[in-house]
Parts: C-alpha cells; structure tokens; sequence
C-alpha cells in the first residue's frame, strides 16, 4: 500500500485530503507541524509527502530539505503563496510539484499520481522516452535508430532530468545534483550543457525535449504519443 504524508497546520486541510486520498486507497499519515512530520518520517515508510509550507516548528520548505537529504521520494508543497519568488525557492530546495490554495482534490490526485509514476523510474537501469532509451548500465543512448556515447556530464544531466519528467530543476539543484558540492564553477556551465543536449538531439523532439523556465531553470518534457 502507497502511504502518504500529510504535514498541514489546518485539520480542515488534512480531513478534505484524507477523505479524497483514503477513497483512492492510499494510507494516510498526518502530521500538524513540521516537527510532527519529521518524527512520522523517521517512525515509518513515507511514498510521497504533501507539504504545507507555513507550518510551526519547521516550515514546508525546511521539511522539504530534510527529505531531499535523507530520503527518496516525491513532494507536493502546498501552500497559499503563489509569487514566482516563492515557486522559484520551493523548487530550489526540491519539491517535485507546486499547488496553490484554494485547490480542487481530483487536481492533487492527479498530480500525486502522475509523481509516482516517475518516481518508478528513477531507480530503474533504463529509462524510456518513447523510443530514445537512456541505458544507465552502459552509458548509451539509442535514440532515432542510432548508438550515442556522450561525455558524462551530458549523461548524467540528461538522466537527471529524464528520470523526472515535467519536474522543474534550477540550475543551482542541477550543479549540486549533476557536478556536486564542491564544483567551483557557476551556473552558466548548466546552460552550457544543456545547448550540447538540444544540439545533439534536436532529431528527438517527437520523443522529448528539454525546455527553458525563464527565470527558474530546466525541465525534460515527454512528447505525448
């Protein structure tokens, strides 16, 4: 069974999503406050969390952090805030997706859906892009009936944003993600990369493509078929 967190200060919120999340089979875990949250993590398996970001004790975005360092799954911030500033520093410390109050439930299940279905493919030895397939035993990708063997950086970069489809990355995420800590570069080198991936398979835009969000960063999106 799928077990969802629910870190919410409002009980209002957390019955309305448990009701709608409970109907769709899901087991559901409540915390009401960060702090809560963090020891209903620690007590028991979480498959994806759905975050409040102003909650006492430790905010949405702190939880978010402590979960992209210790654990492996998908977040949804929610939250009433829904400037650019605050999507921008939500993805920076790495939720997977951004929903806005008031919102519908079959709009949240949608998209907690859609997270574990990607989520199933990050572990996996090969990902599909309908037919250009990354190979992470080999390095190689097969892509419009030929072989590619790419530098390194080009490949991990590439199945770091293939490995989430949809989700936005900063730039700043991709260098701690794709060239680690201690990388002493800037951002620009992101940029860089991302140009040689576009220049070397343009021919591939009927499987995927890698797309601009102006003034956030990057996101892989995968042609419908």
């Amino acid at each position: 069974m799928i077990h969802i967190l629910i870190a919410d200060d409002d009980p209002h919120i957390r019955e309305l999503v448990r009701f709608y999340l409970e109907a769709e089979g899901y087991s559901v875990v409540e915390a009401a406050d960060g702090g809560e949250a963090s020891d209903r993590l620690a007590a028991r398996q979480i498959h994806l969390a759905i975050v409040d970001v102003m909650m006492p004790n430790k905010d949405g975005y702190q939880l978010c952090e402590e979960i992209r360092e210790f654990y492996d799954f998908p977040v949804i911030l929610l939250t009433a805030k829904d400037q650019l500033v605050d999507k921008e520093r939500g993805f920076a410390v790495g939720t997977d997706d951004y929903l806005t109050k008031p919102f519908e439930p079959k709009e949240l299940l949608f998209r907690i859906k859609a997270l574990l279905r990607r989520y199933q493919m990050v572990n996996a030895e090969t990902i599909r892009l309908n037919d250009t397939v990354i190979d992470r035993r080999s390095y190689e990708v097969h892509s419009n009936g030929k072989l590619f063997m790419i530098p390194m950086r080009e490949f991990d970069l590439l199945s770091q944003l293939a490995s989430y489809p949809n989700r936005i990355f900063t730039r700043e995420e991709l260098i701690q993600l794709v060239w680690g800590p201690d990388f002493d570069g800037d951002d620009r080198t992101v940029d860089v990369h991302i140009k040689r991936l576009r220049d070397r398979f343009g021919h591939s835009h009927r499987d995927f493509s890698i797309t601009t969000v102006r003034g956030v960063g990057y996101k892989l999106e995968v042609a419908p078929r």
